[in-house]
C-alpha cells in the first residue's frame, strides 16, 4: 500500500471532495482520481460513491476507522524516527563504581537542562562487574578503576583514589597498636570481593608477609565502616569514603595506595553518538569542578 495513496485518501476524507484535496495536496485533480483508483484495487473494493460529494462506501466507512488509527501511529514513529535521529531522545546506559556515584546526580541534572528526554540508566558494580558488562553491550561506557589488562579498552584518566586503613575508635586505644601491615594481620579485615581492584592492590601491599589477615569481603564498599563497630577489625576503604566520627584513619605508608580512576570504553567502539559524546564531557567536568 502506497503511502502517498493513503495521505490522498485522508485528505478526501478531512476536504471533503476531490478537487477541495487536489488544491490541499498542490495536485492535479486527476492524480487524486489515480491515487484512490490504485488504492481501490489494491485493496479490493470501492471506499467512495461516484459523484460530487466523497461519500464514502459502507466498506470505506469500515476502512477509513482503521487507516486513519495506522496514519496516526505512522506519524508517531515518524516523529520519533526523527527526534532520534536529531539525537532528542534515546537512552545512555552508564557503570560507575560505588565511590564515583556521587557526582553523577549533579552530571545527569546538567544533562538534563539539554537533553531533558534522553533517558539515563545507571549500574553500579565493581571495575571488573562494569568491563564485564562493557563486554556483554550492556552499558556504553563506565567508571571504574584503570583495568590491568588493557587491550581492548580505552581509559581516560579522571582522578586517583587511595587505599585507607580504618579502625573504630571504640577498640582504636592502648594496648591497641596498628603501626605496620604486619600488625593488621592480628586483626579481622573487612574489605571489598575478591575482584575489585583495590582488594587486589592492598594483597600485592601484603604480599612480603609471612602471614595474611581473615576476610571478610563486603561488595558494597561504603558500607564497610558499619561493620567495624562490633568487635576489634580492620576495613579496608578508599580514600573518598565518607567516614563517621567514631571513625578514624590508619597512618600506615603503603608502597603504591593509588588507583587511577577513569572513563572506561570498549576501542572498538569508534561511533560513539553525539549525546554519549556530550555526557562523557560533562563528566570529565564534574570530575575537574571536584
Amino acid at each position: 500500500m502506497d503511502l502517498k495513496e493513503v495521505k490522498t485518501f485522508q485528505a478526501i476524507l478531512r476536504e471533503g471532495t476531490f478537487s477541495k484535496a487536489a488544491q490541499k495536496l498542490n495536485y492535479a485533480q486527476s492524480t487524486i482520481t489515480s491515487h484512490i483508483q490504485k488504492l481501490e484495487n489494491e485493496i479490493g473494493f470501492k471506499l467512495f460513491e461516484r459523484g460530487w460529494e466523497a461519500k464514502l462506501t459502507d466498506s470505506g466507512e469500515i476502512f477509513a476507522k482503521e487507516i486513519l488509527s495506522l496514519i496516526k501511529h505512522w506519524d508517531f514513529v515518524l516523529e520519533q524516527s526523527k527526534a532520534i535521529e536529531k539525537e532528542e531522545v534515546g537512552t545512555i546506559n552508564i557503570g560507575v563504581i560505588e565511590t564515583a556515584a556521587t557526582v553523577l546526580p549533579s552530571t545527569i541534572s546538567q544533562f538534563r537542562e539539554i537533553k531533558p528526554n534522553v533517558t539515563c540508566n545507571i549500574t553500579v558494580g565493581n571495575t571488573d562487574t562494569l568491563i564485564n558488562l562493557l563486554d556483554s553491550g550492556m552499558i556504553d561506557f563506565a567508571i571504574g578503576g584503570k583495568p590491568y589488562k588493557e587491550n581492548g579498552y580505552s581509559f581516560i584518566h579522571l582522578y586517583e583514589e587511595e587505599i585507607s586503613v580504618i579502625f573504630s575508635k571504640k577498640y582504636y586505644q592502648d594496648p591497641i597498636t596498628i603501626q605496620s601491615l604486619h600488625d593488621i594481620t592480628e586483626y579481622p579485615v573487612f574489605i571489598g570481593g575478591e575482584n575489585c581492584l583495590y582488594y587486589t592492590k592492598f594483597e600485592e601491599e601484603l604480599s612480603h608477609l609471612d602471614s595474611k589477615p581473615f576476610y571478610y569481603t563486603v561488595s558494597q564498599i561504603l558500607s564497610i565502616p558499619l561493620y567495624i563497630h562490633n568487635f576489634p577489625s580492620i576495613g579496608v576503604v578508599l580514600s573518598s569514603s565518607k567516614l563517621s566520627d567514631n571513625i578514624i584513619k590508619v597512618p600506615l605508608e603503603l608502597k603504591n595506595p593509588f588507583i587511577p580512576i577513569g572513563i572506561i570504553q570498549k576501542k572498538d567502539n569508534k561511533y560513539l553518538s553525539n549525546i554519549k559524546k556530550l555526557f562523557l564531557d560533562l563528566i570529565r567536568d564534574s570530575f575537574v569542578r571536584e
